[in-house]
């Protein structure tokens, strides 16, 4: 799962999107000026809820409804505004449209501008903050195919030049601290590592996060630049057009090899061959610095960590139990434990070869 920021509450909403029912989002649309024909399908999505809208004049839309207090306003309108600049730069993926109150429809009352492309529509559970893109479709990608990586890693760095020409004042940035260390010390602080499974799992996190500070000390001082965040395949969809994103939702500032590292899989051979064919796109739009390479498996393991503070953290959400059913298993975290151990080991080997 991609970092985010702790939810600000302590316990975060019970059923954050109870109230969000087709009438609501269909009405929420409705008051910025895009009016369903009544026809919208959920499309995946844990951390927020996304729908695919038909209109009245035969545009298709996607509204994403955000998480409560998962961003603050700020942070969101930070990620359009990156994704505007981008998109200045025809680099394809779906920007927020700007949305403004319709006076003409009836639900006009219940919204809020909280932005140029960010808006905020009251219902009696509730408001939901909203933004809008146009609908973009597409295909996984034949990563088997070296010129496929080849085209992502170029898309890549096309993101990552623009990246590199500003800052961010708001969204979060990676280190070991804030995707690994925080997240270990939440999940025992409120008790979510079961009894038995405890000790284990515990050592093993606290020596996979020793040799994880270990790794980023040796890299020294990297530079880092806006990113996407949450670079894996199953984000990446194509057309005949090439590779696109669908948003930005997990943009956060670190190195680029956080971009490049989940495009990797398979047994050595395999992501060194994967890697050289990323990089050879990569490198026509941006340099790579080749220390960052040793940080692969260290982010590797800041993922484990964080992706069961993530669950846990998001439990009273009903979607929750239903998608990870086993999360609260003494087998689980077992399995966890294993996992780490196995991390240690592979941090120990020599980073991949570009």
């Amino acid at each position: 799962m991609p970092p985010h920021r702790p939810d600000t509450a302590e316990h975060p909403q019970d059923a954050p999107y109870a109230g969000l029912t087709p009438e609501v989002v269909l009405d929420a649309l409705d008051a910025v000026g895009l009016r369903g024909d009544g026809r919208l399908i959920q499309l995946n999505s844990y951390e927020n809820r996304v729908f695919q809208v038909f209109l009245e004049d035969a545009r298709v839309v996607v509204a994403k409804f955000y998480r409560p207090a998962r961003w603050s306003d700020a942070q969101i309108l930070e990620e359009h505004a990156f994704a505007a600049e981008l998109e200045e730069h025809e680099v394809p993926l779906a920007a927020p449209w700007p949305l403004s109150v319709d006076a003409r429809s009836l639900h006009a009352e219940r919204l809020t501008s909280l932005g140029t492309t960010l808006a905020s529509f009251a219902t009696d559970a509730g408001a939901y903050r909203f933004a809008v893109t146009e609908r973009k479709a597409g295909r996984a990608p034949e990563v088997e195919n070296p010129e496929v990586l080849e085209w992502i890693g170029r898309f890549i760095g096309r993101i990552h030049a623009v990246g590199a020409a500003g800052r961010f004042a708001h969204r979060l940035t990676l280190s070991p601290a804030s995707l690994g260390h925080e997240p270990r010390g939440w999940l025992l602080a409120h008790d979510i590592v079961p009894p038995d499974a405890r000790p284990a799992w515990r050592g093993m996190v606290d020596a996979a996060l020793e040799r994880v500070d270990a790794a980023f000390a040796q890299a020294g001082a990297l530079r880092t630049l806006r990113l996407h965040g949450d670079c894996h395949l199953g984000n990446i969809l194509w057309t005949a057009a090439g590779p696109h994103f669908v948003d930005l939702d997990d943009a956060l500032t670190g190195p680029a090899v956080q971009d490049l590292w989940m495009l990797l899989s398979g047994n050595r051979a395999e992501r060194q061959r994967q890697l050289g064919a990323v990089l050879d796109g990569y490198e026509q739009f941006m340099d790579f610095d080749r220390r960052e390479l040793a940080l692969i498996e260290p982010l590797r393991t800041l993922r484990i960590v964080h992706h069961s503070a993530w669950i846990a953290r998001r439990w009273k959400d009903p979607a929750f139990p239903i998608a990870f059913p086993w999360f609260e298993s003494p087998a689980y975290w077992a399995e966890q434990a294993t996992r780490l151990r196995d991390q240690l080991e592979a941090m120990d080997e020599a980073p991949l070869i570009a």
